[in-house]
């Protein structure tokens, strides 16, 4: 019974003995560089088919796609252009939905030069915009056979 004393005795001085404690510290680096992106979707196809007797042919449309754009800048814009020139007599128009804060161009036509389509973007994430494709046909473009275009969206730093 002593000895059982004696442990538990030892046992309650070793439960109330003060722990000592360690710690360590370290430094972490961290940045956010600049963000810029943009994506598109919908696989965009138009044919003038029609028009009225004495008018042009009727524009053709594909509204079925869509952008989103990503900055973490101030006052970034969207430009597009096209890998070669239209056949003459054609022009390929672009519009784009602008996300909250910023401003559309509205429908631009496109060439191998960039134009601006959107402005004034400031941090922003924003998925689903409008991406509307028109193609105008002069009744002197003849029938041209079908081609395609790649258009080049780039969206350019701000501030």
């Amino acid at each position: 019974m002593r000895q059982t004393l004696a442990a538990l005795s030892i046992l309650s001085f070793a439960a109330f003995a003060p722990a000592s404690a360690q710690t360590a510290t370290q430094v972490v680096h961290f940045q956010v560089n600049a963000i810029n992106r943009i994506g598109v979707s919908g696989t965009p196809s138009l044919a003038v088919t029609m028009a009225t007797a004495g008018s042009a042919p009727a524009s053709a449309v594909s509204s079925e796609n869509s952008f989103a754009v990503t900055t973490n800048q101030t006052d970034a814009k969207i430009t597009a252009s096209l890998s070669a020139a239209m056949p003459p007599g054609l022009t390929l128009s672009v519009d784009l939905g602008a996300p909250p804060g910023a401003s559309t161009a509205g429908r631009q036509p496109l060439g191998t030069t960039p134009v601006d389509l959107v402005t004034s973007i400031s941090r922003v994430r924003a998925s689903g915009l409008s991406l509307t494709y028109q193609l105008d046909a002069a009744p002197d473009a003849g029938v041209v056979s079908e081609d395609t275009r790649v258009v080049t969206y780039t969206i350019t730093a701000g501030a």
